[in-house]
């Protein structure tokens, strides 16, 4: 493993000298500070993270609170949280993950610990219990996600309540008035999730405001459980010629299931669906989709979360940031007029 010392020979200074360009805390050269960077490059240097705590009240890492359940879609988890270790290493700063699953009591032992610097949470509930203990600890935070109550932090999310909006406002435009919404499984609406409440909330809104008829039914995702929710909705509204989904796990189901009951999409029925653009693009027909981009939510959680770090060093109140990235409509082939309007 590279030491100091060894850079400080590469370089042909003292280690202090070393220690000194890499904290900040003293004014060098230019010359000698470009011989030590071009030391460290050279060597592959990375300074021990306990050492860069104790001399700079830093440990240079931001925690990184994944989720790891059952019904969320872990290829959009694991891209947000790829674009945050990006993002943080532009900043000099490892990331730490640590599960949900440890809630407030784990938030609470990483914060406690000084292990790192700053935290994120993604998976946000409205009324997240892990909120209160980063505000007692005092950490700089930034969320992934909107919170009923975001004093005293920063959020960044889709606009979700705006994304459920241009789903009933394209249905409606299309001339359909009976519209099913297939959401996640009854547990993601129990735990209160931001994305899939706020979703509902806009879609609602916005429905009610078009004269639309509609109903929301829960889905576990898997073929059965969408077979049955799907078996119900045709069963108790027949004259229904517009679906949104909200369930990545629902959308192949879906689509199989309206074919075997003769529907034909989009002439019979028309589908949208709230997820990435890759996955609408795999099934035929190719899904009208409202998206939004993952991976600016975890640089701009990362940026949150510097811009906080630097105003608490200087001894000033760090900025309540909230960013909400405005959803985005593709027109593809599951979705088009309603021939019994037309």
């Amino acid at each position: 493993m590279v030491t100091l010392a060894d850079v400080a020979r590469h370089a042909g200074v003292s280690s202090s000298t070393v220690s000194y360009v890499l904290s900040g805390k003293r004014a060098i050269s230019e010359e000698t500070r470009r011989r030590v960077e071009r030391a460290v490059s050279e060597l592959g240097y990375h300074p021990n993270a306990g050492a860069r705590a104790l001399a700079g009240r830093r440990s240079h890492i931001v925690a990184l609170v994944v989720p790891l359940r059952a019904d969320v879609y872990v290829p959009i988890m694991m891209e947000i949280a790829i674009s945050v270790t990006v993002a943080a290493r532009e900043h000099g700063y490892d990331v730490l993950l640590i599960t949900n699953d440890e809630g407030p009591d784990g938030v609470r032992r990483v914060a406690a610990s000084g292990l790192a610097d700053g935290v994120i949470l993604m998976d946000v509930e409205l009324g997240d219990q892990r909120i209160p203990v980063l505000r007692e600890q005092g950490t700089q935070t930034a969320l992934i996600g909107l919170p009923d109550d975001p004093g005293g932090l920063s959020c960044v999310d889709h606009d979700f309540a705006g994304a459920g909006a241009l789903c009933a406002d394209h249905l409606a435009d299309l001339g359909h008035r009976e519209i099913a919404f297939i959401g996640y499984g009854s547990g993601v609406y129990d735990r209160h999730a931001g994305y899939a409440e706020r979703t509902l909330t806009g879609f609602r809104e916005r429905a009610q405001q078009r004269g639309l008829r509609f109903v929301h039914r829960p889905c576990e995702g898997t073929y059965e459980s969408t077979a049955g929710t799907v078996g119900r909705i045709l069963a108790d509204r027949p004259e229904t010629t517009g679906f949104v989904v909200q369930n990545e796990g629902a959308i192949g189901p879906l689509l199989s299931l309206l074919r075997s009951s003769g529907r034909t999409v989009p002439e019979d029925a028309s589908v949208i669906a709230l997820c990435p653009d890759q996955l609408a693009e795999q099934y035929a027909p190719r899904l009208t989709a409202v998206t939004g981009p993952t991976k600016e939510l975890g640089r701009i959680a990362v940026d949150q979360v510097m811009r906080r770090l630097a105003a608490a060093a200087r001894d000033e109140l760090p900025d309540d940031e909230l960013v909400l990235l405005t959803p985005v409509l593709t027109v593809r082939e599951s979705t088009g007029p309603n021939q019994e309007r037309a």
